[in-house]
């Protein structure tokens, strides 16, 4: 019993934490939920707002992208604004696949039941998959966004793919919020940065007054994946650098908690 009771007061593995997170603005839910679960608290620091693309050219792009024999989306966002413009349904031979399973859950919530999604969630778990290596004359749909994820499309094609593009949604640069940034700036406790976009980082990064910037590349990283582990490192982060099953907060905090125990 008494072990018992000493197992029950364990502190969580990330108490007295902070989980710094990139997220677009009003997406930092599940990051807060994910870091309390394990003690910490949750820094949000959104370098854009997601926008869905409504216009009639987009909407065009779109209809013929949902034809093709191969639809990929790039992220939840993707699906998600994607389904805002056009009911989602898979064709008969059609084959749908996901960036990750954060993406895949999203498709299945607008419909898609089926779509395929890599154990290695990043773009080139995708490219590694089966069913996207002879496209030779195919056409392959991208859900997407302008800037990010760039090298799929790139092997797509250079795997002989017509890509048909939908720029589903985008990222609307907004202020960092002053709130974040001085909380920031006070900050004292561990923290870990939640890096799951190389192109987030890159946002955020020239906009700190120097001394902010000093203070967030002392923060220990969770990455999504290899890739953007080393662009950490690359941008000057000193600490800890550990690398996470995919880009889903869970497990970017599970690889914090990880790190820690």
């Amino acid at each position: 019993m008494y072990a018992r009771c000493m197992a029950k007061a364990r502190p969580l593995p990330l108490a007295g934490c902070y989980v710094i997170s990139l997220r677009p603005v009003g997406a930092h839910d599940a990051m807060r939920r994910a870091a309390a679960a394990q003690g910490a608290r949750t820094l949000a620091l959104s370098p854009w707002r997601i926008e869905v693309q409504a216009d009639a050219a987009n909407r065009r792009a779109l209809h013929e992208t949902l034809r093709a024999e191969i639809v990929i989306a790039t992220s939840p966002a993707a699906a998600r604004a994607a389904s805002a413009l056009h009911p989602l349904r898979m064709r008969r031979g059609q084959c749908w696949y996901a960036v990750g399973a954060g993406t895949a859950a999203a498709l299945r919530r607008a419909g898609i039941a089926d779509a395929v999604s890599p154990p290695r969630m990043d773009s080139e778990g995708l490219l590694a998959l089966a069913g996207l290596r002879a496209l030779r004359g195919r056409e392959v749909g991208l859900l997407t966004a302008p800037g990010g994820r760039g090298l799929i499309a790139t092997a797509l094609r250079a795997r002989g793919a017509k890509v048909l593009r939908a720029d589903v949604y985008r990222r609307v640069e907004v202020a960092l919020s002053p709130v974040s940034l001085s909380r920031l700036g006070a900050l004292r406790a561990r923290s870990w940065l939640a890096l799951s976009s190389g192109e987030a980082l890159q946002r955020v990064m020239p906009r700190l007054p120097a001394q902010l910037a000093e203070r967030l590349l002392r923060a220990d990283v969770a990455a999504a994946s290899e890739r953007l582990a080393q662009a950490a490192r690359e941008a000057g982060f000193g600490g800890r650098v550990v690398v996470a099953a995919s880009a889903r907060p869970r497990d970017l905090v599970a690889a914090m908690a990880a790190s820690i125990r």
